[in-house]
Formats: C-alpha cells, structure tokens, sequence
C-alpha cells in the first residue's frame, strides 16, 4: 500500500504540471487583458505597457510560463492582477478555508440523509418507502442551489427568523490548522447551516439514489443469498455484509464531488454573501486576473487527486479482493 501510495504521488506531479501548462496557456488564449480597464474607465496606452512591464506580460509566453513555474516550485503563486495589495497566496489562504469547510459540511450532510434513504429503498424495493425515497432524491437533484438558497432564506431566515442569512460565523484566522473552525462556536454553526443544507440536500438526493441502485444489484449476489441461508438477521446481511460493498460506487463519486463541491459553490456563496474561493475564482476570469486563475486551478487540481487517492485507499478497506502491490 505504501508503494502505491507513493507512486501516486510521483504520477500526480506530471498531471499537476499539465493542468498548470493548459490553464496557463488557455487563460491567455482570452480575448481582452488584465489591463483593458480600470473600473469603467480604460487605461492609457502608456499605463497599460508599464503595468505588462511590471508584471514581464510583455516577455514571450515560453519565458513566462517558466518563470511562473520557478515561482511555483518555491511556493509563490504571484501577485493579483486586480486586487494589488494581496497575492494569490494571500487570497487563498483568506477564501480557501470557507469553501473547504462549506464542502466538507455539506458532503457529511449529503451522506448522513443520502445513505440512510438509499438503504431503506432499497429494502423496501418497489414499495411505498422505496417510491417516497425515490420521489424525494427526484425532488432534490430537480432544484436548484439558485432557487433553494433564497427560499430558505426567506422562510428560515426572514420569515421565521431563526438563523442569520448571510456571511459565514467566526473569524477564519480562529480555525485549528487554517481549515478546522471551532467546533463550539455557536456562531458558526448559527452561520453554517443555511448554506450546508442548500449544498448537502443535492448531493444527498444523488447519492441516495446512487446507495439505492448499487445496494439493490448487491443483495442479489450470491454470498448475500448465502448469508441469509444461513439464518443471519436482516440487519446484519445488510448493514454487515451487503453495504459495504454498495458504498463503492458512492466512495468513487465522493473524491470529485468534494473538489467540485469546495472549488464550485459560486451560486451558494454568492447567494449567502460568502468570501468564499468560487467567488474570486469567477471574477479572475472575467477581470483575466491571470495568477489567481491559475492558483485557484492548481488548488482544484491538487484536491482532485488526492481525493481520488483517497477514494483509491478506501477500496481497499471495503472490498477485500482488492490488494495494491
């Protein structure tokens, strides 16, 4: 396990190095600059050519790229283009510990409702559970963040007024290791929950239905039909013997639906007024703010594989026919 652990890693610096060149190349490749305009206004010729100076956007692309690789290499990630008092290290540092949280809450609410659904249609196959759970994961994956957010805003948050409806509770530099808020603060959680259940409440109707299918393809398997031969209660072939093996196909979604869900929550952040990555991710492109293009991408890049990594490793804990040498 080790060994294959490692060489994944070795095989993920020439996937890291790819994403970086394309992004590069294709940020770039955008009409327009980063310089066009200054607000509403444009720039002088002469202003435009010193800032291109400044940043060496004046040098050719090959010798660009390679600088922006040196700078990588030792941990630099470059200066924003648009917001000049930051760099991209400073940026992310500031939006990626909300995106990071607002996705692991919502991936853990996905599976707490997902799973459970997804197990108890599938026992209750073609039954009333079984429709209602279906009707409902339908009903999930059929609305969208855009229409669910402000709806519970305006019901839990104005109408009720149980919960705060924007903004994310607790100073980020307050967070154990960067990303870990603290978990007793009743001011996150105040925060928290509104945006976690827009996220969570779609991911949970996919992966129950997702629990759902696999989980009724395995009770037909033949150690299955052995295990009930055997006179084992219902519970224990399903829960014991039968789930962990449907958990496979969920495991293998959850390592880019967790890199999508902390890099591509723009709508939910937005629409909660989180100072989140997705937003910066989004107006770097329409203000060609080149590095934190790239810094965001890499970020991304970088959480795809090691959750797909990760996803690897589980495998191997829930079906024990599969060995890495």
């Amino acid at each position: 396990m080790t060994q294959y652990i490692i060489r994944r890693i070795f095989w993920a610096i020439p996937v890291l190095f790819m994403v970086i060149l394309v992004t590069f190349v294709m940020a770039r490749a955008l009409p327009g600059g980063p310089f066009d305009f200054a607000g509403d206004r444009s720039l002088p010729e002469s202003v435009r050519k010193n800032l291109a100076r400044k940043y060496n956007l004046d040098d050719p692309l090959a010798v660009q790229f390679a600088k922006y690789m040196a700078d990588v290499l030792r941990g630099d990630l470059g200066p924003s283009f648009r917001s000049r008092s930051q760099t991209v290290n400073d940026i992310l540092a500031q939006s990626f510990p909300i995106s990071f949280q607002l996705g692991i809450l919502s991936i853990i609410l996905g599976l707490l409702i997902g799973i459970p659904a997804g197990v108890v249609a599938a026992i209750n196959h073609n039954g009333f559970l079984d429709y209602f759970s279906s009707f409902i994961a339908i009903l999930g994956v059929s609305i969208p963040n855009i229409v669910l957010g402000p709806f519970l805003i305006w019901l839990v948050g104005l109408k009720l007024g149980w919960l705060p409806v924007a903004r994310w509770g607790a100073d980020y530099t307050e967070f154990y290791f960067g990303i870990i808020p603290p978990l007793t603060s009743v001011d996150f959680w105040t925060h928290a929950i509104l945006p976690t259940i827009t996220i969570g409440t779609g991911l949970s109707a996919g992966i129950a239905r997702l629990t759902r299918a696999s989980l009724l393809q395995v009770i037909r398997e033949d150690y299955i039909r052995t295990a009930r031969a055997k006179g084992l209660p219902s519970w224990a072939v399903i829960f014991i013997h039968a789930l962990k093996n449907a958990l496979i196909p969920v495991v293998t979604i959850l390592g880019p639906m967790f890199a999508a869900v902390v890099t591509g929550s723009f709508v939910v952040e937005q629409i909660f007024g989180l100072p989140g990555m997705g937003r910066h991710f989004v107006q770097s492109v329409t203000n060609r703010d080149y590095p934190v293009v790239l810094g965001a991408s890499l970020v991304y890049a970088v959480l795809l594989v090691l959750a797909n990594l990760f996803v690897d490793i589980a495998y191997a804990f829930l079906d024990p026919r599969i060995r890495y040498d």
